[in-house]
């Protein structure tokens, strides 16, 4: 049996991003082994084809995986990683996508051998259009790095960054920022209903707007500053509504210190 790779924890994330590497045909089902102890969460990996256990001990004595992917939640980390550490002599590299988690804790569990990534990605992983942001250690070979950032494509788009600390502000932006979104779906939702609209209608023109929005600044070629300007007559309806967000750079300063309180968050988690 040949195994690629080995998931630890089949949750909503982690099945979204096994999903996409399936459908993308970047992996064969029978080149991935799933453990996961809940039994419901554990057929759903066997119905897309892969082998699954419910501890790392049914994972056959043979096998030595490229990849060891970590998607468990932050708390139950060091009791998981530790039933892994017969791989961890450096022929296979541990990816965590657990928030919070430094690679010095997987260090201290796995020893200095073990290559190790550390990914954050975002819940729109689950339909494909997520932000990964991902942080390797020297021992990751080139080779492993463009292998990863492939897999992690099939779920949105992938980045780079140098430095380990810079991931409490890759957390506070991409990884909190999806809520940021949706709360403010709620707030303009809320202000088109007292405006007089229909609830139903209210929420689908919030809604509608905010993705084409962001789908046209995504794919343009424009800075998001100049699309704004482009919507911007003088003296018009939304240089009325833009005078109140933009005065005093109000919604810059709130998001900033939004960011800024996420951010501190983070670190003191991963203390």
């Amino acid at each position: 049996m040949t195994i690629r790779l080995v998931l630890a924890g089949c949750g909503n994330m982690g099945y979204a991003m096994l999903a996409g590497w399936l459908k993308s045909g970047k992996l064969k089902p029978s080149a991935v082994f799933v453990v996961e102890p809940n039994a419901e969460l554990r057929k759903r990996a066997e119905h897309l084809g892969c082998s699954a256990a419910a501890g790392a001990s049914g994972i056959p004595a043979d096998a030595a995986p490229d990849l060891v992917i970590v998607a468990v939640k932050p708390q139950v980390i060091r009791d998981v990683v530790a039933d892994y550490k017969r791989f961890a002599d450096g022929r296979t590299t541990f990816v965590s996508i657990a928030a919070g988690t430094p690679v010095a804790t997987f260090e201290e569990i796995l020893g200095h051998l073990a290559p190790i990534i550390r990914c954050m990605p975002n819940t729109p992983a689950a339909i494909g259009k997520g932000m990964m942001v991902v942080f390797s250690t020297l021992l990751v070979s080139d080779d492993v790095r463009r292998f990863v950032a492939e897999l992690l494509s099939a779920s949105g788009v992938v980045t780079t960054i140098d430095d380990e600390a810079l991931m409490d502000a890759v957390t506070a932006v991409s990884g909190s920022g999806p809520a940021y979104i949706f709360h403010f779906i709620e707030a303009l939702t809320v202000a088109a209903e007292k405006a007089g609209l229909p609830a139903e209608t209210a929420r689908l023109l919030a809604t509608q707007t905010v993705y084409g929005a962001a789908s046209l600044a995504a794919e343009s070629e424009e800075e998001p500053g100049v699309l704004r300007q482009q919507v911007t007559s003088p003296n018009g309806t939304t240089a009325a509504a833009l005078a109140v967000l933009m005065g005093e750079d109000r919604l810059t300063k709130l998001l900033s210190e939004a960011v800024e309180a996420a951010r501190r968050r983070s670190i003191e988690l991963g203390r």
